[in-house]
């Protein structure tokens, strides 16, 4: 069974710090390319980093960009969303999602999340101002 399980959610004071964790079983964990989405009450799901098979590139948001750091161990099955100076505006459900290497559009469409054909349930980050 394929499955993304999130993990590390959780209420933080603004400027605090998360790290959120998305194990995978049931695939081949270094032939996809991983991402983070999260999607806020009210608003539609938006990207916010990706890493390729192979650990690089990484790709991020403007709006995370030098605040979040998104790194893989292929050994392990897992890919981690290290977010700091977390703002309350960061409140949403975070979700991470796969898509199989051999799609070479993960490189232009990396923020699409067509792009990716597994996902998981996804974890609560709450930023209290």
């Amino acid at each position: 069974q394929v499955q993304l399980v999130e993990s590390g959610g959780g209420l933080v004071q603004a400027g605090g710090s998360l790290i959120l964790s998305c194990a995978a079983s049931g695939l081949a964990f270094s032939k996809y390319h991983m991402a983070w989405f999260r999607q806020a009450p009210g608003k539609e799901r938006e990207f916010v980093a990706a890493i390729a098979w192979q650990s690089s590139p990484t790709y991020y948001a403007d709006t995370v960009k030098g605040r979040f750091s998104i790194s893989r161990d292929n050994a392990k099955n897992t890919v981690n969303l290290q977010m700091t100076i977390l703002k309350p505006e960061d409140t949403a459900i975070y979700c991470c999602a796969a898509a199989v290497r051999g799609d070479a559009r993960f490189y232009s469409t990396f923020r699409d999340g067509h792009t990716y054909n597994i996902w998981g349930q996804g974890t609560q980050v709450t930023v209290s101002s």
